[in-house]
């Protein structure tokens, strides 16, 4: 009784507080160790009281997130060793990049396992009834999750079993949600869906049009989440020319526009991703990453003409 008491009260507060709180903050490396250390403790409860379902979305997601950033860091190693001509470096970089996104890969579908269970069957055209707003955020995480569990076991050229339909449930799935209220984060979801699946596009949508008004929306938000959605896709296109106008745009907006206080952690999370889009970039083609303080800037960027003065007339 005493064990089932206690897990109750961690799951409330946890929800109540803890996942607000971390939303408020813009410290990634804290809600990553965060996630890791404490996700088996809190799903443990599950074995005395209710399933933590909801709070298990956020913890398998963000932890998620934790290794798939170790995959980015192996790639980008790959790459300079490449870049270097290390073969056996950057094989050996390639192997650690695979296995982390596995691991990715296997967060990401449990935490996707755990929406389910909780929100139902996602893409039927029964949306939720939900409680709040931290209950709307939680439906869009589990959807990111599981967009994620995807593109991380395509990255993993393993299979852990990840539904290959995952994504048009998913795009079906964000209608559910007021694109406007979320920083247009439902409909990039959705057009990145289209443009990752050949034939998902319906007739007369075109997916970077929508990608393209989501970045406004978000961008005025201060949650530049579509920025990533818009980045990936045009990576997946392979037009490297969208890839670096996506990147300059998420620079030039952090200036203009400082980060919504409520959901810092997300607009953190989109700058990460966007930093590791641009470095990808810088690595493959100078052997570095991207200069401190330069993010929206490119190694081939035309130099701009500085003005200067004939000194001709005073000798």
């Amino acid at each position: 009784m005493m064990y089932k008491t206690t897990g109750d009260v961690m799951q409330g507060f946890s929800r109540q507080h803890t996942i607000p709180y971390l939303m408020e903050s813009g410290d990634l490396a804290m809600g990553c160790a965060m996630s890791e250390a404490t996700a088996p403790l809190l799903m443990s409860f599950g074995r005395v009281t209710d399933e933590p379902d909801q709070l298990a979305v956020m913890l398998y997601l963000s932890a998620g997130g934790c290794a798939e950033d170790q995959g980015r860091e192996h790639e980008l190693a790959a790459l300079a060793a490449m870049y270097e001509r290390k073969g056996n470096a950057a094989e050996d970089a390639m192997i650690r990049q695979k296995r982390a996104y596995t691991l990715a890969s296997k967060r990401y579908f449990k935490a996707w396992q755990h929406h389910n269970t909780y929100y139902g069957e996602p893409g039927t055209g029964e949306c939720p009834d939900f409680d709040d707003d931290l209950d709307e955020f939680i439906y869009l995480a589990g959807l990111l999750s599981g967009l994620q569990a995807l593109n991380a076991e395509i990255q993993s050229t393993s299979s852990i079993g990840v539904p290959k339909n995952i994504g048009s449930i998913v795009a079906r799935a964000s209608s559910c949600l007021e694109n406007d209220k979320w920083w247009g984060a439902p409909m990039a979801l959705k057009a990145t869906v289209w443009a990752m699946i050949p034939g998902a596009q319906p007739e007369g949508e075109d997916a970077f049009e929508r990608l393209a008004i989501a970045d406004r929306k978000g961008e005025e938000a201060g949650v530049r989440l579509s920025h990533v959605f818009h980045a990936i896709s045009a990576t997946n296109k392979g037009d490297e020319a969208m890839v670096k106008s996506v990147v300059g745009r998420h620079a030039e907006s952090l200036k203009e526009q400082p980060a919504n206080e409520e959901w810092a952690f997300v607009d953190a999370m989109a700058t990460n991703i966007i930093v590791s889009i641009s470095d990808r970039l810088w690595v493959e083609n100078t052997g570095h990453r991207t200069p401190l303080g330069q993010l929206g800037t490119f190694w081939d960027d035309q130099q701009k003409e500085v003005e200067t003065m004939s000194l001709d007339g005073l000798l």
